[in-house]
């Protein structure tokens, strides 16, 4: 009998397919049909009726008209009676440690260290997760623990959000962020030790920032102006000097790292927008000089008005050290007309809660209070999506289109009627993995 012999390049193809002894083939993606009775595909636009996602692995392949059957073989996700949209995303969380309890924090400040922080932060994800945040930037917490849970969530490891991280926030020293404030002798030179994160002058600033990106941040955030809940008497005035900041903004953009400004004073908002930050956190005392000047950079604004509302609270609860409670006063008397401006004046303004002052998991309480500010349901929607989305730089997010990643939400009521209605969300899919099914 003749041998068979095969041209090469065939052979090859076929001992390509034939798996190794011991190696299992890779198992096709799961294909997901999700029926939507009301779709949100697109924030900025109109809602679209019913509809079918198909998802495939942990993209969406296409959106169809109507439901549509799957085939044989594909899940379905009956989401008929709900109101569906893209993942929320988040543009400001303290994802590590206690979140929304300021005095327990602090008694426990002596007891606990990175590794605690750490494993409570695997909590807070969770909860930030089931609450239908699919992305955050967080932007404040030790370097390489918030790294180490950033990458445990995209190995699959741990349950929560996708993060984009800043590390430890770059402060002038004093300034918020330097984390020897408001400590005894004995206590601060042994945490003095170990700060990286503060600077004084341009140089040493540009020193910072690459420390904290060599340490895993994907994003730099400065402290523009003191902080409501540092632990010192000084106010909320303008921190660091604009060369400073222009330190700052350079060597992340040429590293290739946006940039966030924490800033209340209008002085410190105007230089580090002056300087090219890429968004301004708070900016609790805004002035129509610092606004119209925000709208020709086109620098974001994230306001965080779920914080001032927390930190009244807190302060009257006695929950709050006497050095911040002036601060706390002083930043609420200013923040809703402010908020107020920011809305009115059209800039551009993404979703951002500074979960970890309230607790993490009620993210969407945000939301209210937007709508209180003047904007619509559906542009404080579009804040938490579309927007949001693009001032973090993902064009892969914030919409639900062919191509995007699969992180999908869904309430079961009108959420363009009542933005409450995002305060319990009922269904969270992520990267095409249910973690949430009510």
């Amino acid at each position: 009998m003749r041998a068979l012999t095969l041209p090469c390049a065939v052979l090859a193809a076929a001992i390509a397919t034939v798996p190794a002894a011991g190696q299992e083939t890779e198992a096709a993606p799961e294909t997901v049909y999700i029926h939507a009775g009301h779709l949100l595909a697109d924030p900025a636009g109109e809602p679209r009726g019913a509809s079918t996602i198909v998802v495939r692995g942990d993209t969406i392949s296409e959106v169809r008209d109507g439901f549509a059957p799957p085939p044989s073989g594909a899940r379905l996700v009956d989401l008929s009676q709900d109101w569906v949209m893209p993942g929320l995303i988040d543009m400001h969380v303290h994802l590590l440690g206690i979140g929304g309890d300021p005095l327990r924090a602090r008694l426990s400040a002596l007891t606990s260290d990175e590794a605690d922080d750490l494993l409570i932060g695997v909590g807070n994800a969770r909860d930030t997760l089931m609450a239908g945040f699919t992305t955050v930037r967080d932007l404040g917490a030790s370097a390489r623990p918030i790294r180490a849970l950033r990458d445990a969530i995209a190995r699959g490891d741990v349950t929560g959000p996708t993060i984009v991280n800043a590390g430890e926030p770059i402060s002038v020293t004093g300034g918020h962020g330097d984390p020897t404030n408001g400590l005894a002798e004995t206590f601060a030179d042994a945490v003095h030790a170990h700060v990286v994160n503060t600077c004084d002058g341009p140089d040493d600033c540009r020193r910072a920032v690459r420390q904290q990106v060599a340490l895993g941040a994907q994003v730099i955030k400065f402290m523009a102006t003191g902080g409501v809940l540092s632990n010192v008497a000084g106010g909320l005035g303008r921190a660091m000097t604009p060369d400073e900041m222009r330190a700052v903004v350079e060597t992340a953009h040429e590293l290739g790292r946006k940039t966030a400004a924490h800033s209340h004073a209008a002085a410190g908002t105007r230089a580090a927008v002056e300087a090219g930050v890429d968004s301004i956190e708070h900016g609790t005392f805004m002035d129509d000089e610092t606004l119209a000047l925000i709208k020709r950079k086109g620098t974001w604004l994230v306001p965080t008005m779920l914080a001032v509302n927390t930190v009244t609270h807190q302060a009257e609860d006695g929950a709050l050290p006497p050095n911040v409670v002036p601060k706390v006063r002083e930043a609420a008397a200013a923040a809703n007309q402010s908020y107020r401006m920011m809305v009115s004046s059209g800039a551009k303004m993404a979703f951002g809660t500074d979960t970890g002052v309230s607790k993490h998991g009620e993210n969407a309480k945000e939301f209210a209070l937007m709508v209180q500010a003047g904007m619509t349901p559906a542009r404080a929607i579009r804040a938490a999506t579309v927007d949001a989305a693009e001032a973090l730089g993902r064009s892969d997010r914030g919409r639900i289109a062919a191509g995007m990643v699969a992180d999908i939400v869904a309430v079961d009521s009108d959420p363009l009627s009542d933005v409450r209605e995002l305060e319990d969300v009922d269904f969270v899919m992520k990267g095409g993995h249910i973690v949430r099914e009510d």
